[in-house]
């Protein structure tokens, strides 16, 4: 019975160890400062992705040989700025300013290694376009 016990709450012991590993490794870590209000935002960010989807601008962000973020826009005229934050916050954000450059858009500084949600707004006259991005 002894050794039951012990296999059953070694084994349950370590799935839990495993699991709790799994997810601090893999978790992105989305987490909004108070869930009611972004509850109550969720059907203006819906009709927002909507509008911004019935544009039919098409951009595509990236990281270049140097960890300059590029973008790609399928609209010309159109002006890009965001910024870049660390998915857990554990550094501090990275304010981005973007020049022309060979069709798209790239960066003014550098990236610091590891993995960033880059934040973009895209804008042409009125209309504009938001785009958060993971980059690693």
């Amino acid at each position: 019975m002894t050794a039951i016990l012990v296999a059953f709450f070694g084994v349950v012991i370590s799935v839990n160890m495993l699991m709790a590993t799994l997810a601090v490794r893999t978790f992105g870590g989305v987490v909004v400062e108070n869930s009611y209000v972004a509850s109550q935002e969720y059907n203006r960010w819906l009709a927002a992705a909507k509008r911004q989807q019935a544009l039919g601008w098409r951009i595509k962000p990236g990281v270049d040989a140097a960890r300059r973020v590029t973008i790609t826009v399928s609209v010309s005229g159109a002006e890009v700025s965001g910024y870049a934050e660390h998915p857990l916050g554990r550094r501090a954000d990275v304010p981005l300013r973007f020049s022309r450059q060979d069709g798209g858009f790239v960066s003014d500084r550098p990236l610091p290694a590891g993995r960033w949600a880059v934040h973009l707004v895209v804008r042409k006259g009125a209309d504009e376009a938001r785009l958060v991005e993971t980059l690693s």
